[in-house]
């Protein structure tokens, strides 16, 4: 049995999922405007292993979501499972965020394109098929009236990012989701199941976030 701590600290959502063998056991997670993951990850950890009777020992992995998203959010999250992973002796897996939230969809035709809110106009995307095969690679988009008119079949958004297009992009084959929706560590149960029968890991040395943008401090 292969039991995976999963971790998604990209965007507000502060979100720690148990798995086993791709499973879903168990999940924490709360979405919150003021960034509180420096606060509740550890918690979350901890009471997620406790609630469900496993102790680190009894871990072979931990997974990240990488990025693109929120620095501070991404800082906290890879710095903490670098930490659990070097001190364990445990691999660690890698994840791309916009993928995690792209399988929150299931279509059966068109694609999927997640948003990760960007501030301003901007959102972190990526387009994927009904197989979450990644067919545009990720990028740092800027939203105006021509942003996705090159794709004729059906578009589904999804994400925080998703948001600021309801009032710029209203052609027929665009669909939105109701809802805000944010990356969850429970998506990343299968994905990160995988990485590790397929000996997928990151050197927990030198791994980095995938940040996408420079950080830019603001006043």
């Amino acid at each position: 049995m292969i039991t995976i701590l999963n971790v998604e600290t990209a965007t507000k959502n502060c979100s720690v999922s148990l798995a086993s063998d791709g499973k879903l056991i168990a999940i924490k997670e709360i979405a919150e405007e003021n960034f509180s993951h420096a606060e509740k990850l550890h918690v979350f950890i901890e009471e997620l292993l406790k609630e469900n009777n496993i102790d680190f020992k009894h871990l072979n992995a931990i997974a990240i979501s990488q990025g693109p998203g929120s620095y501070t959010g991404l800082r906290i999250g890879v710095s903490s499972v670098k930490g659990l992973c070097y001190g364990l002796g445990l691999p660690m897996i890698a994840l791309d965020t916009l993928e995690v939230l792209a399988r929150q969809l299931k279509i059966e035709k068109g694609c999927i394109i997640p948003m990760i809110d960007a501030r301003r106009m901007e959102a972190f995307t990526a387009i994927f098929n009904v197989d979450y095969t990644l067919v545009k690679p990720i990028e740092a988009t800027v939203i105006d009236e021509d942003t996705f008119s090159d794709l004729t079949e059906d578009i589904y958004l999804i994400g925080d990012g998703a948001g600021k297009c309801k009032t710029i992009l209203n052609a027929a084959n665009i669909h939105y989701s109701d809802d805000i929706i944010y990356p969850s560590a429970k998506e990343m149960a299968s994905m990160s199941y995988d990485k590790y029968v397929n000996e997928d890991f990151v050197d927990v040395a030198y791994f980095e976030p995938f940040y996408l943008k420079d950080f830019v401090m603001t006043t």
